[in-house]
């Protein structure tokens, strides 16, 4: 594929997400506009951002490339990202839009009455955030260097630059309107060349796949996990979505609680249509692209697909749309993600207005660039993986623990979060360290999500038990506002 193509597809994209963000800036005008959108998102709109920001290199690239190295077992991504959000469903999403906050830290010190605990939270929420973006940038630069040969930090810079611009423009309220564009982009840049490499697969008259060989463990280039390690995994997915902070604070955007549970159904039914279409390229590619598995390329799966089984002008095109799919991958879960971190850094280090907001912003970009410079590209579904292990230790026993039990206290939440983040993060960098480690040390380090979730839900219980003078004296009204429905609040 030319260059040229590549350019052409990345500029289209960066463009119109542009054009869009500053159309948004002519409607921000308060801070509830940059923090919230004012609280008068749709579901249908809100839950097409959601899916924009949501879906991201780990979906768009990462998933195809699981499956094409590891057969089956990569099924369990596609599967667990879906999963969580009927977690949120079920649990956090209405009584989070009902707590009337901006975000999670400000959930933390409403519900704990601490500031403490929102400092705490705070830090999180930051971390986490700068984790999340750094995958963003590796995913982007591989794309453009495939693309078109630039060095990888051009793809990383391209993302800042444009993510940046957006965010700053018209906060909340700008990124909406983008992200809903960038999730119907995405399903179309994904969906459409398969389709169409799979009818002329099918009107060759050879059959597509060789039945259920095309998972074949022979063909697999990674160790098999063990049952631990799955179940493990499933559960660090499942949780995980409930403490993403670009995912929550968009709950804060619909006018009620009622209106929150109607995006999340409508977000269920999105992932389930766009992930079938990432299994199906990491299926095709064990057959036609097997040597990306043996190369460590297998990300590359789904941007080299649609060209190897489509020749020609139609191969090109296809080509260069799965280009401007993957982009707007990075560009919008980027942005969910710079909204969250520049949020909350507004709100605990500067005024909260507007002012503190770009200037929060602009400390999101450049601390998480530099990150993606100074550190190589793992598997974009494995690093995006072990984020939401980090935050179903961390930020998702806070908000079950909150939502649903009158007994948490301050010093039990914060305890818990450390303890959950201390060894979730100390077990993922000794992996890292020690790698390879074989045996039960080596996969209780290498997932540590089915132990280190227990262990924080744990000592959040046993503080807040030893702690009972600490829970706030109105936490029944806090609770009954939580899970009362509004309009019988009013």
């Amino acid at each position: 594929m030319s260059p040229l193509v590549g350019f052409a597809a990345v500029a289209v994209v960066s463009v119109m997400t542009v054009v869009i963000s500053v159309y948004g800036l002519r409607i921000s005008r308060t801070t509830g506009d940059f923090y919230v959108a004012s609280r008068t998102v749709p579901p249908w709109w809100n839950a097409s951002a959601i899916g924009g920001e949501y879906l991201s290199a780990a979906s768009f690239l990462g998933v195809a490339g699981l499956i094409l190295i590891s057969g089956v077992d990569g099924l369990w991504f596609p599967i667990g990202y879906t999963a969580g959000y009927l977690m949120l469903l079920l649990f956090v999403a209405a009584p989070l839009r009902r707590s009337g906050a901006y975000t999670v830290p400000d959930f933390a010190e409403a519900r704990l009455g601490s500031r403490a605990a929102r400092g705490f939270t705070s830090v999180l929420v930051i971390v986490v955030s700068w984790l999340y973006i750094v995958p963003q940038l590796h995913g982007a630069a591989l794309t453009l260097r495939i693309a078109t040969g630039l060095p990888s930090w051009v793809g990383a810079a391209v993302v800042m630059l444009v993510v940046y611009i957006s965010v700053v423009a018209g906060g909340m309220r700008s990124i909406t309107f983008a992200q809903a564009f960038q999730f119907w982009l995405k399903l179309t840049a994904i969906a459409v060349p398969i389709i169409f490499a799979l009818l002329i697969l099918g009107g060759s008259g050879q059959p597509i796949t060789a039945g259920g060989s095309v998972f074949e463990t022979s063909m697999n280039t990674t160790v098999d996990p063990s049952t631990y390690r799955n179940v493990s995994l499933v559960f660090s997915l499942l949780l995980g979505t409930l403490g993403l902070p670009h995912v929550l604070v968009r709950f804060y955007t619909n006018p009620d609680g009622g209106s929150a549970r109607r995006t999340t159904l409508i977000v269920l039914a999105l992932l389930g249509l766009f992930y079938l279409f990432p299994t199906i390229y990491g299926v095709l590619g064990r057959l036609y692209l097997p040597h990306l598995a043996i190369s460590g390329r297998s990300d590359a799966t789904v941007l080299l697909l649609p060209s190897t089984l489509v020749d020609g002008p139609a191969g090109t095109f296809l080509s260069a749309l799965v280009i401007a799919g993957a982009f707007a991958a990075f560009l919008s879960t980027t942005s969910g993600l710079l909204v969250s971190s520049a949020g909350v850094i507004s709100q605990d280090v500067f005024d909260g207005g507007v002012l503190g907001f770009r200037t929060g912003a602009l400390v999101s970009a450049i601390i998480p660039f530099a990150l993606a410079l100074m550190t190589e590209s793992l598997g974009l579904a494995g690093s995006v993986g072990l984020v939401f292990a980090f935050t179903a230790s961390t930020i998702a026993p806070l908000l079950l623990l909150g939502i649903w039990w009158g007994g948490l206290t301050d010093a039990g939440a914060v305890a818990g979060m450390a303890a959950g983040g201390a060894l979730c993060g100390g077990s993922i960098l000794a992996s890292a360290v020690l790698d390879p480690l074989e045996g039960l040390g080596g996969e209780l380090l290498a997932q540590p999500a089915a132990w280190t979730v227990p262990v924080a839900f744990g000592v959040m219980i046993v503080v807040s038990r030893l702690t009972p003078a600490r829970k706030p004296a109105a936490v029944s009204a806090i609770l009954a506002r939580l899970h009362m429905p509004e309009r019988v609040a009013r």
